[in-house]
């Protein structure tokens, strides 16, 4: 599975540590900011561009509380983000609203839970069914 991740100045200290534990996991990982972006408004159109373009892939934005990329995110046309700082939120947003891309805020998560959000939104699969009503509804606003 393609990852695509991005951060601007204030989410690479999480970024980083992210990209190599996806690295070992397996994962083919793009990264669209090698060195931080000045804004997490470039980082996340990147993201979520490169998701969009790509079928099965899913996004992680960084920055430093995870609401101006999740912001960002919702604006893209097609793109169903979530703001996550919990396990329980990252999985959930996946399985039941078909999320491609999640935010994460570097000032809000640290290190240790950051994996383990990454790993719950990478463990869910949609359910579709009931849920894909609203998932309708969603893309029809963007």
């Amino acid at each position: 599975m393609k990852i695509v991740i991005g951060s601007d100045e204030q989410g690479m200290k999480l970024k980083e540590p992210i990209k190599e534990y996806l690295l070992k996991k397996g994962f083919e990982v793009v990264d669209k900011s090698e060195t931080a972006s000045t804004d997490f408004i470039e980082s996340t159109l990147a993201v979520a561009t490169d998701v969009l373009a790509e079928e099965g892939s899913l996004g992680i934005a960084f920055d430093g509380y995870g609401a101006g990329s999740f912001m960002t995110a919702t604006k893209v046309k097609g793109m169903v983000a979530a703001e996550v700082s919990d396990e329980r939120s990252a999985y959930m947003t996946r399985e039941h609203n078909n999320a491609r891309m999640i935010t994460i805020g570097s000032e809000i998560v640290g290190e240790g839970l950051a994996k383990n959000i990454v790993k719950e939104f990478l463990a869910a699969d949609y359910d579709g069914g009931r849920h894909q009503i609203r998932v309708d509804m969603l893309n029809k606003m963007a």
